[in-house]
């Protein structure tokens, strides 16, 4: 069901803290001393979020130009910025459909207000893992045609998901319900680092009151895709995700990356699909 919390201005919010490392406006002062205390412990999460926005923006023009998807979902989307998915797709193709989901109640509030302006984009209010309300909600019907390809988005997202929540299973329980052609963009942030992986889990579990998951290593997001066609160049740090200049390719963080990629969903991915890590490997298209 949806998430009707009203702004709590005493609590950090992953997204509003998002929006603050890309320069936005959108955040509050306790946002800005939660971003800049994890800048303390990961000096380069600037040029990691801004590696992340620039890999949203390629991923989803890929998919539009080259792969012809003309309706998008996007799980955890954020505040609104720009280049959201929907400008980028509708850039394409004037034509095409963008369901955004999120809880924050600022993200709420601040994309309605774009979004009334735009009948063919809307963002629904509700927690990412609520697939059922989702996909059954009004909105989505009106917009998302599932026996059409779609292309559904958990970016920068699955981290803030605890183990006990499943993140691989909300994959797993969204990607059964695509057809086969459409296609899903996965990342989220790793490091090899173990101590690095315990200091940014810890700091954020308590920045947050719990509204995290956990900084996970690479072999892990592997598993999400399980089943999955990966698509060339695979599954990388993004910012070395089919770059768009070498400029951006400089711009990298060091201590933690964005990591994942492109994934088709194959025409026997729905009757094998039972659950993560009961499938086989990622294969690569």
């Amino acid at each position: 069901m949806a998430d009707n919390r009203r702004v709590d201005l005493s609590v950090p919010s992953a997204a509003r803290m998002y929006d603050w490392l890309l320069g936005g406006h959108y955040n509050y002062e306790v946002d800005q001393k939660a971003s800049e205390q994890l800048l303390k412990v990961a000096p380069t999460t600037k040029e990691l979020a801004r590696n992340n926005r620039w890999f949203l923006e390629r991923v989803v023009r890929v998919m539009a130009e080259e792969h012809g998807i003309r309706q998008f979902v996007d799980f955890g989307s954020g505040l609104p910025t720009q280049n959201n998915v929907h400008q980028i797709a509708q850039a394409v193709d004037p034509r095409s459909h963008v369901v955004y989901v999120d809880d924050d109640p600022v993200v709420l509030a601040h994309g309605q207000a774009i979004f009334d302006e735009n009948d063919q984009s809307v963002v629904i209010a509700s927690d990412m893992l609520e697939t059922d309300y989702i996909l059954g909600h009004a909105d989505f019907k009106r917009l998302i045609d599932l026996d059409q390809p779609v292309g559904v988005l958990f970016n920068s997202v699955l981290h803030c998901i605890p183990d006990t929540a499943g993140p691989g299973d909300l994959v797993t329980r969204v990607v059964d319900r695509l057809r086969p052609g459409s296609f899903v963009v996965i990342c989220q942030l790793v490091s090899d680092d173990a101590e690095l992986r315990r200091q940014v889990t810890e700091m954020m579990l308590e920045q947050t009151h719990g509204r995290w998951g956990r900084v996970r290593e690479r072999a892990e997001v592997d598993r999400y895709f399980d089943g999955l066609l990966v698509q060339p160049p695979g599954l990388v740090d993004v910012t070395d995700w089919r770059p768009n200049s070498e400029l951006q390719q400089r711009q990298r963080s060091i201590e933690w990356t964005e990591y994942g990629g492109l994934a088709e969903v194959p025409a026997d991915v729905a009757p094998t699909r039972q659950g993560t890590g009961t499938v086989p490997s990622p294969r690569t298209a």
